[in-house]
């Protein structure tokens, strides 16, 4: 009798414990579980018309879109994509970045607001410290935020990647590819910031809008090129053949980081690619937003690569979720896949 309730119990608790282990590694599966994000969407918040985080979350869910980019730590957003299993790039305010460059307490305190809370239950992809602010006012400040954010993160127990994202701005030459090259404004910058990255295995955030340079070009820059349409390649540079003007900018970003220093293993990630699909600006139509949108999808997710780093995936983020009716008139507020009733702008093949 007695060892029947002896095995009885030893049973149960074996049970239990494997029961327990069972749902532990379910759970650390479900996390361990996310992919590379391949294509992920910018959630602009810049609209008074806008559906809820939770509604917005479960959007992303619903098209299984695996990456989001968000432009600051906004709470409902956060508190929405807790195990969303949704890797989450999420950045700084820009007028945050003097007091995280100048304050290691602003920078602990930063994190342990917004990052740790969510830690256990969101997959931080990167922090950015700053959005397209190099050269200018705030640049001086970017290294040292990054600097600050990461001491705090490792300080919190947490190895979660802190990068920065430029505008194609930062160059001074673009064309052709091979001699992409930070402007004199920007190198000053951006040499100790390559420094940093490639020291971390961090790749560099970049903003790449082949619509503007057509836009800003067009006797130049021929439609077709911009949309990846091109049946011949319009731009060779020495050996290699230019089939998009997408491909191009970022190889201009990659030389551009092997002249500042970067080795050739640094990375780039494309944290905004998009076209309008309206708002007045030349070729800013669905249909044009349509094709550029898909087509970027479909090379991005083929593993391609560009000319210069061939088979290299290309993590990347389209810009935007929806349009946002309290951003600047014109093309500003018409990036959009969706409009603010989560209707479809036009079909996009995640």
């Amino acid at each position: 009798m007695g060892h029947t309730r002896l095995f009885s119990f030893s049973s149960a608790f074996f049970w239990s414990l494997l029961l327990l282990s069972q749902l532990i590694i379910t759970l650390a599966g479900a996390q361990a579980a996310v992919g590379p994000v391949g294509v992920g969407v910018n959630y602009g918040m810049i609209g008074d018309n806008l559906p809820t985080p939770e509604q917005v979350v479960g959007l992303y869910k619903s098209r299984n879109i695996t990456g989001l980019r968000l432009f600051d730590p906004n709470p409902a957003a956060l508190k929405a994509l807790e195990r969303s299993g949704i890797r989450v790039v999420l950045g700084t305010r820009n007028e945050d970045l003097q007091a995280l460059a100048s304050n290691a307490s602003f920078a602990a305190a930063w994190v342990n607001a917004n990052v740790l809370p969510h830690a256990a239950s969101i997959r931080f992809q990167y922090i950015t410290a700053g959005n397209e602010v190099i050269p200018g006012d705030l640049a001086g400040n970017v290294l040292q935020a990054m600097q600050n954010l990461d001491a705090a993160l490792v300080a919190a127990g947490l190895s979660i990647p802190v990068t920065t994202v430029v505008a194609t701005q930062v160059l001074g030459v673009s064309f052709p590819p091979s001699q992409g090259s930070f402007s004199q404004s920007s190198l000053p910058f951006m040499v100790p910031i390559v420094s940093f990255l490639a020291a971390k295995q961090t790749p560099l955030l970049v903003n790449v809008y082949p619509y503007f340079a057509y836009s800003g070009d067009p006797k130049d820059v021929p439609l077709d090129y911009a949309l990846f349409n091109a049946k011949q390649p319009p731009v060779i540079d020495g050996g290699l053949s230019y089939m998009n003007l997408f491909d191009a900018i970022v190889d201009a970003m990659y030389s551009a980081l092997e002249k500042a220093g970067g080795p050739p293993g640094l990375q780039l990630v494309v944290s905004e690619t998009g076209w309008p699909s309206g708002g007045g600006g030349l070729g800013a139509t669905v249909e044009n937003a349509q094709t550029y949108n898909n087509n970027v999808v479909a090379h991005v997710k083929s593993n391609a690569g560009t000319p210069k780093r061939p088979g290299k995936a290309l993590e990347t983020y389209l810009f935007a979720m929806f349009n946002e009716d309290q951003k600047p008139p014109g093309t500003e507020q018409n990036f959009g896949l969706y409009h603010p009733d989560m209707t479809e702008v036009y079909h996009v093949n995640f």
